[in-house]
């Protein structure tokens, strides 16, 4: 199968952007007040912090669309909930709460909804008072590892079912709120 050319110029677009958050010197924090589902989550995934609100929630739903997480879902997900957990959620597409989200490893703090925006700020200013050597230092050993080879890996998938008739009929029976009928094609 013929990988997608657009898919393929998303998929390298939100890599780029994803990486380059993990090796700026600039500490990163997600601040997840709802749903986080597909790109969303993978985005939230790939910040150094995650602070949910009580109210959120996290998935990979791109199983019921017929395609795979493109933008690190397959890579970031099971370093940071473990691989039976990420495995779980990928190929079944059902979210998980924030106190769930948590106790995978996820989520760093689980806070009440109300409280959300004022966590993050007070995160961000300690972090604001670190060392932006050290930081830079310790985000590029701690982000060394297979990580892009395994990148490399999900955007040729991604890039193959992207352009698949499973994934048209994925989004085509999400746009009118029916089941899809895949055939593995």
């Amino acid at each position: 199968m013929k990988p997608d050319k657009e898919g393929r110029e998303m998929l390298e677009s939100a890599h780029g952007l994803m990486r380059s958050m993990g090796s700026s010197r600039t500490v990163t924090i997600a601040s997840v007040n709802s749903l986080a589902l597909g790109g969303g989550c993978e985005l939230a995934m790939a910040c150094d912090f995650r602070i949910a609100a009580e109210s959120a929630s996290f998935g990979q739903p791109e199983i019921n669309l017929g395609i795979i997480p493109g933008f690190g879902g397959t890579q970031r997900l099971p370093r940071l909930v473990g691989e039976a957990k990420a495995l779980e959620m990928n190929l079944t597409g059902t979210p998980i709460g924030a106190y769930e989200a948590r106790e995978y490893g996820l989520v760093n703090q689980v806070v009440p909804d109300h409280e959300l925006f004022d966590t993050s700020l007070s995160w961000a200013r300690k972090l604001v008072q670190q060392p932006p050597l050290a930081i830079e230092k310790i985000k590029r050993v701690s982000h060394h590892g297979k990580l892009s080879k395994g990148l490399e890996q999900e955007g040729k998938a991604f890039g193959e079912v992207f352009g698949s008739e499973d994934a048209k009929e994925g989004i085509q029976a999400f746009l009118g709120k029916r089941t899809p009928r895949f055939q593995g094609k």
